[in-house]
This record gives structure tokens, C-alpha cells and sequence, in this order.
């Protein structure tokens, strides 16, 4: 073969790629166009001044005030996030940077295995274990708990892949000039990897506001309950959407739907900010 041929070749193999790839994120796009066209549709009967600053939620008189479930939503997943994030982190740390070999590979295997259990099990968990025995009951508490869980794995999986990415010079030059391995991590790998375990976190917060079934088996479908006491029993968008919609008629539908029309709107918020950050974060570290 020729070489313009096999030029050839390569050329139509790249357009042939991007093509591909275009596609590809069109689908992506055109699908959540899509989500959001038919679900805003079906909600708009149901938006309305008092749909996002009432506290009243009541089917029955056609009143649906969704600020507790808002105010829940986001309340249990920063408790999620407050508890996951540093147990993250210093395991993802610990992997990476302290523990000998025969301990990182189980200690991966056993990670990985928490990512993919069930969340009714975790939610059956809670339940049974921390709200019965621990005395902790069905709580904003509990379901925040039991949501940390839920997100430590993601978080410390894309935090290990993230940490690794740290160049090997740059941790033997900090050791070679005497640092100790927490000045090393503190002056190298953090440095470089703080864009990305910002990214890991967004994404685990992501995962904690749209979780359904293990927040309605724990936080205990309290309505209109706007409070800071953890203990408290309280109520989330994604629970009230699972708990009600079996019996929900149109209008309750409408307001259901709109819930969850919400819910989508605030996690592409926390993407946009995450990939702001990242970007930020990235941006500085060039520019440094």
C-alpha cells in the first residue's frame, strides 16, 4: 500500500471517529432535552408562586407547597456530604499513598463491592439498625447517614483515580528534600489533584439529592417540616415522589412530576458548578 493511500486511510478513519463522537454527545444531549421538554410539560399546571415558597402540602385540597422537600433534599445530602467527604478522602489518601500492597488490593475489592450494594439494603439498614437500636429513629440524621454510605465509594473511587494521577517526580522531588509524606501529599498530590476531587465530590452530592428508596425508608415522611434539628423527622423530593404516586391523581401527578422537575434542575446546577470549579481549579494550577 501506498503512502497517500494509507494517509488516506488515517484521514477517514479521524472523520470517521469524530463523526462518531459527535453523535455520540448529540444522543447525549437530544435525550435530556428531551427529559426536560416532557417532564416541564407535564409539570406546569402545578408551578406557581406558592409551589416553591409554601410549606403546605396537602393533595387533598389541591395545595402543594414543595419548600419542606426542597429543604429536606438538600439538608440530608450535605449532612451526607459532611460525613462522607473526609472518610473519602483519607481512605482514597490511605490507598494510594500509605497502605502496602497486600492491603490496597483487598481494601479496593472491598470499596468497590459497598458501591454496588443495593440502596434498600442500606435503606432496610438504617431502619432496622440505626434508627431502632442506635436510637436515632427516622430522621434527617439517619437518612444522611445511611446517604454517606451510600456515596463514600463513588467519592473515594474517583479520588483514588484522581490521586494517582500525580506525577512520580513531583512526590520523590518532595521526599528527596526531606518533606515527610504528609508535607509530600500536602505540597504534591493535593495541589494537583484538588480540581478533580472537587469533581468526585460534586458528583457524590449529586448521587446523595437523588437517591429514593433508602431516604423514604429513613427519614421519616413528615410533612411540611422545615427544621435544623437533625433528629427531626423530615421528608425529600425523590421520597415523596416514591411514597405517593401510587395513588396520586392528575393534579397530584402534575405536582409529583414537578418535584422531580426540580430535583433535575438543582443536580445539573451541582454538575455546572462542579465543572466550573474544576476548570477554576485547573485553570490556576496552569497558570502556577
Amino acid at each position: 500500500m501506498q503512502l497517500s493511500e494509507l494517509r488516506g486511510h488515517k484521514q477517514y478513519a479521524d472523520r470517521a471517529f469524530s463523526v462518531l463522537a459527535v453523535a455520540a454527545a448529540g444522543v447525549v444531549l437530544l435525550v435530556l432535552g428531551m427529559i426536560a421538554i416532557t417532564m416541564t410539560r407535564r409539570a406546569w399546571p402545578a408551578f406557581g408562586t406558592e409551589f416553591f415558597s409554601s410549606t403546605r402540602w396537602s393533595a387533598a385540597e389541591g395545595i402543594f407547597g414543595a419548600l419542606p422537600f426542597i429543604w429536606g433534599t438538600l439538608y440530608t445530602a450535605a449532612i451526607a456530604i459532611v460525613i462522607a467527604v473526609p472518610i473519602s478522602l483519607g481512605v482514597a489518601l490511605f490507598v494510594t499513598q500509605v497502605a502496602p500492597p497486600w492491603l490496597k488490593t483487598p481494601m479496593v475489592y472491598l470499596m468497590d463491592l459497598l458501591a454496588v450494594v443495593p440502596s434498600v439494603v442500606f435503606g432496610l439498614w438504617g431502619v432496622l439498625v440505626l434508627a431502632n437500636h442506635f436510637g436515632l429513629g427516622r430522621s434527617f440524621l439517619t437518612a444522611g447517614i445511611i446517604l454517606a454510605v451510600m456515596i463514600v465509594p463513588i467519592i473515594t473511587s474517583l479520588s483514588r483515580e484522581v490521586i494517582e494521577t500525580t506525577p512520580a517526580s513531583e512526590k520523590e522531588a518532595a521526599l528527596a528534600l526531606g518533606a515527610t509524606r504528609w508535607e509530600m501529599i500536602n505540597a504534591s498530590v493535593l495541589p494537583h489533584s484538588k480540581g478533580g476531587l472537587v469533581g468526585a465530590v460534586m458528583l457524590g452530592l449529586g448521587r446523595a439529592m437523588g437517591e429514593t428508596i433508602a431516604a423514604a425508608l429513613v427519614i421519616g415522611s413528615a410533612i411540611g417540616q422545615i427544621t435544623m434539628n437533625p433528629f427531626a423527622p423530615g421528608n425529600s423530593m425523590p421520597a415523596v415522589i416514591a411514597n405517593e404516586w401510587g395513588e396520586a391523581d392528575q393534579p397530584h401527578k402534575a405536582a409529583l412530576i414537578a418535584l422531580a422537575v426540580t430535583l433535575f434542575v438543582i443536580t445539573i446546577g451541582v454538575n455546572l458548578l462542579a465543572t466550573s470549579i474544576v476548570q477554576r481549579s485547573m485553570k490556576r494550577s496552569r497558570g502556577a
